[in-house]
């Protein structure tokens, strides 16, 4: 599994449709890969993890 932290500060009430199109869109990612992305929230204080299982999406 690989690890990917966002080098911006993200809006974290962003769900996982919101977290999901940084990572297609912007960082041009398989979400699909069981990777982990990690979001940092804008004043640096807290993160959100967006990962993908079996079932669906794990945030």
């Amino acid at each position: 599994m690989r690890i990917l932290l966002a080098a911006e500060r993200v809006d974290l009430r962003y769900g996982i449709d919101g977290l999901a199109a940084i990572v297609r869109n912007v960082w041009r990612e398989n979400l699909y890969a069981g990777h982990l992305f990690v979001f940092v929230s804008r004043r640096g204080d807290r993160v959100k993890g967006l990962s993908w299982d079996n079932g669906g999406f794990v945030l």
